[in-house]
Formats: C-alpha cells, structure tokens, sequence
C-alpha cells in the first residue's frame, strides 16, 4: 500500500525564505506539492499564513487575495488563514502556528496520512513533529539552508532542501515579476505575507 501524505505549508515562513534566497515568490504550488510528494499518494496540503486587514494595508490585502485565489486553484490545497493583532502598533500574527499544529496532530491522531511533510524551518514545530513520530507516522522537513532549526532537522526522518536544484521550473514566470508599489510588510514573530 502505498503511503498517504499530508503536507503542512507554514506560509509566512516559506514566503520570507523565497523572498532571501531568490528574490520572487511565485511558486507554481501544484508543482511544488507534487514534487514533495512524490510517487506517493497525496492525502491533501494545506497552507498556513494571516490574512490580511484591508484597512490597514489596502495594497497589500489587495496582493494577498490575487495570490490567495490563485492559490485556491490548486487541487488538493487549502489556505488556512489566521488574524492579527497589533502589538505596540505593529500588526502580529496570532494563532497560525497553533492551527498548524492542531491539524498536524488531529490528521496523524485520526490516521489521515502515514507521512508528514512539514514545509518550514521554525524550531516550534519540533515537538510536535516528534508527536507525530511518536505516533507511528513518518515526518519530513522541507526547508531552505539559511532558514532552518537544527532541532526540526534531527527530528525529520527524511529532509528536502528547497535550494535552486529543487525549485527550478517551479516559477510561474521565467523571471521575477516586477511588483508595483512597495513591498508587503514583515509581521513580527517570523514575518508573514501581509
């Protein structure tokens, strides 16, 4: 029997490592999902971020919800999208690692997928990726080497590194695309597309 996977995108932090490590963002998912995958069966994906607030950043919520509905096209995707608070008037996401993590364990306890693919770099996701273990499932990190916690990578039974090899022909455009306006704010606790 072939094995069922499912894979947890934390979507600010793989924005924020794009955005370093090749300057463009604009991931064809469907691809990238597939390629994480494998010739395993994929159970479903999901993606993690805050959503924007308009009245605080018109140009940015505006950014946020092209990228959002294109994201909605890809099969066997869902965007799980948390708020903000503002914290010393400084928008702060909230929540996002919690809702990760409950699905992470909620899926693995209910025997959803027997593969874990964890795309992010985040130290907090180690203990409940050894939960998981823990449980009898597999778990896989999928990080960039200048954005990851050794503790998430000695908890991994397997590891992909999303350097230039692994993403090429995962762009959209052959070139990034040029972005009208200024850039979308960091959100504090790790960032986060907002």
């Amino acid at each position: 029997m072939e094995d069922r996977v499912a894979i947890f995108i934390d979507g600010s932090n793989l924005y924020h490592a794009l955005r370093a490590n090749f300057s463009r963002y604009d991931l064809k998912f469907a691809e990238f999902i597939n390629k994480l995958c494998g010739s395993r069966r994929l159970f479903r994906a999901y993606y993690y971020n805050v959503l924007q607030d308009p009245s605080q950043r018109a140009d940015a919520y505006r950014e946020q919800q092209e990228f959002l509905n294109n994201l909605r096209e890809t099969p066997y995707l869902e965007a799980r999208l948390g708020g903000t608070k503002l914290a010393q008037g400084i928008p702060v996401e909230k929540g996002i690692d919690v809702m990760l993590v409950t699905d992470l364990l909620h899926f693995a306890w209910n025997d959803r997928y027997d593969v874990a693919v964890l795309v992010s770099g985040d130290s907090d996701f180690a203990y409940a990726l050894q939960a998981v273990k823990n449980m009898g499932k597999h778990v896989e990190v999928a990080y960039f080497e200048s954005n990851v916690s050794r503790d998430l990578l000695d908890v991994a039974d397997n590891k992909h590194l999303l350097d230039r090899n692994f993403v090429k022909g995962l762009w959209t455009h052959k070139r990034p695309p040029r972005r009208k306006g200024k850039r979308p704010s960091v959100v504090a606790n790790r960032g986060g597309f907002t």
